[in-house]
């Protein structure tokens, strides 16, 4: 089975050894991102940086043929557990029903970050 590994300048270069995202057959994975703009920036707050980070993992599922629609799992890292309600408002806007399964927890991050998510996908046949 051939492995697609996605790569887009549209969003952040992997900071280390690994692959923005990567396909087997119809499985997408794609690798924590966070409001790290493509230029290297950082987004102001909290939504903004919600905001970056799903539409870093967007750029990353199309560069592997995917899109949010094929999302079936995400899970989001926070460094502060009072930010979820706003979470929930971002996480909204990007996706509908039938919503992913979530898992969310609380962690520590580099600084400014405040948020980072990963994904898993599956691309109907």
């Amino acid at each position: 089975m051939n492995d697609i590994v996605g790569h887009t300048d549209r969003a952040p270069r992997p900071a280390g050894p690994y692959s923005q995202s990567r396909r087997r057959g119809s499985v997408v994975a794609c690798a924590g991102q966070a409001g790290i703009r493509a230029d290297g920036s950082v987004a102001e707050g909290f939504v903004l940086q919600f905001r970056q980070t799903l539409e870093n993992l967007r750029e990353t599922l199309a560069a592997s043929g995917a899109d949010l629609t094929d999302v079936i799992q995400v899970r989001v890292f926070l460094t502060d557990p009072a930010q979820f309600a706003e979470m929930n408002e971002v996480y909204a806007d990007f996706f509908t029903d039938p919503l992913p399964v979530r898992t969310t927890v609380t962690v520590t991050l580099p600084a400014p970050l405040l948020v980072e998510a990963d994904l898993l996908a599956v691309v109907a046949d």
